[in-house]
């Protein structure tokens, strides 16, 4: 009897982490995506070029991927909850910068906090999840962090674009409200996510030891993972055209120039996304992957062949993107998690967030350059063209690895014979892997 309940408290502690981690993932990612709508604001206010703008949006990308590389790791090591407080610190420092940014300056240091926020937490964020998530949830470990991640992509933008039409303070008011739930995920931090590890034995040997390190990939996982990894980056790269430039291409159209109306139809991508992640559960890996990279590239086209100068068809590749993202991007990360070694969950997961961001960024950077030489729209047709050829090559990569490879092979098998494991009180356990084949399995 006494052992059922400490199983139940233990439980009970374990969902309060996740509950928790949850949250400081949508509301980290919501905030890196809160600018996006009022971007025409900004550039009327202080007067920058596209080039500025394109420069914006390339140094969340060019900053986020060294903080996952260093930050993954080293959540493996140090404990996720260290991790995890330096992650809302600087989303704070970042909001902090918008709220008073008059300058361009303040804008791109803003950026760098979102970004270093966002890459320090995404390891340490999509391990703990997968590591303490319940097997017999609906919502396994891998959906639950991939929903979080694109609810915090469609929130920042309704958001934002909600309350910079209806709402005094246009550019002030957003980043208030950011701020408020920063305090409260950091209160919410302290009382539910284990903390780092005890200070003895070889827990803090390995503390001791840690350096920045890239990830190592198993040779076995290498080929899985550099599909789904191309495939994750069309999802984010295609959703990335949206968020970076639907504002932009939106004022070109009648009764376009509404914050609220960009930040609808952003947020309307990944609302698709999230219900395209929770029916794409149902399919396996791979073919949630296939699916996806299909719509992606049907979305791509429709972009194309209009310029955006429809609304409808510019609403209507939006829906095809936002179901193409939320197939394509869930379908990779389940099937790299899926032959992740329990030990490396951070560690991988950050190398394969990292390709997802960078996806984000490509788009803007990309119709940045291409700007120079043509006008925006003409940019954005290119780019999709060039999408749906990358998109082909995908398509095809995951028919010939899921024809090698079922999408339900067992993980691979962690490489030391001793296991180091934090319970949810901080202490360390050291489990032989026989007693306990489950662990990590999410």
């Amino acid at each position: 009897m006494a052992d059922q309940r400490a199983n139940r408290v233990e439980s009970e502690r374990a969902e309060r982490a996740v509950r928790t981690t949850v949250l400081l993932v949508v509301v980290l990612t919501a905030g890196a995506y809160l600018p996006s709508p009022l971007y025409p604001d900004y550039q009327r206010l202080f007067g920058y070029d596209d080039l500025v703008m394109t420069l914006l949006f390339a140094t969340f990308a060019l900053v986020s991927g060294p903080a996952l590389l260093l930050c993954g790791p080293a959540a493996d090591l140090v404990g996720d909850r260290p991790v995890l407080r330096l992650s809302v610190l600087l989303a704070a420092a970042g909001s902090c910068c918008f709220l008073l940014a008059d300058s361009p300056v303040w804008l791109f240091t803003g950026r760098v906090g979102h970004a270093l926020a966002l890459g320090a937490a995404t390891g340490a964020a999509q391990a703990l999840i997968a590591r303490h998530r319940s097997p017999t949830a609906r919502v396994a470990g891998p959906l639950l962090a991939g929903l979080a991640f694109a609810a915090g992509t469609a929130l920042g933008p309704v958001a934002s674009g909600v309350l910079a039409e209806y709402v005094p303070g246009t550019l002030t008011t957003p980043y208030v409200l950011h701020l408020t739930l920063l305090a409260w995920v950091w209160h919410r931090l302290r009382r539910t996510v284990p903390g780092p590890m005890t200070t003895g034995g070889a827990g803090a040997r390995a503390r001791r030891r840690w350096r920045p390190t890239r990830p190592h990939i198993p040779p076995a996982l290498r080929a899985l993972f550099l599909i789904a990894g191309l495939t994750g980056f069309l999802a984010w790269a295609v959703v990335g055209i949206y968020l970076a430039l639907l504002p932009a291409l939106l004022e070109q159209t009648p009764h376009g120039d509404h914050p609220a109306l960009a930040g609808g139809v952003l947020g309307s991508v990944l609302v698709w996304s999230l219900l395209a992640q929770l029916a794409g559960a149902r399919r396996t890996a791979y073919a949630a992957q296939r699916y996806g990279l299909a719509a992606l590239a049907g979305s791509l086209v429709l972009l194309a062949s209009t310029g955006a100068a429809s609304l409808p068809a510019t609403l209507g590749s939006a829906v095809l993107a936002g179901i193409g993202h939320g197939l394509a991007y869930s379908g990779a990360a389940r099937a790299v998690d899926a032959r992740t070694p329990a030990g490396q969950r951070a560690g991988i997961g950050a190398a394969l967030y990292l390709l997802f961001y960078w996806g984000s960024g490509a788009p803007a950077v990309a119709v940045g350059l291409l700007t120079a030489w043509m006008p925006l729209t003409a940019a954005v047709t290119w780019l999709s063209w060039a999408g749906v050829t990358l998109t082909a090559l995908a398509l095809t990569a995951t028919f010939r690895v899921g024809a090698r490879r079922g999408s339900s092979a067992a993980p691979l098998p962690a490489a030391p014979r001793t296991w180091y494991r934090r319970d949810l009180t901080g202490a360390v356990a050291v489990t032989p892997p026989c007693e306990n084949p489950g662990h990590g399995s999410g």
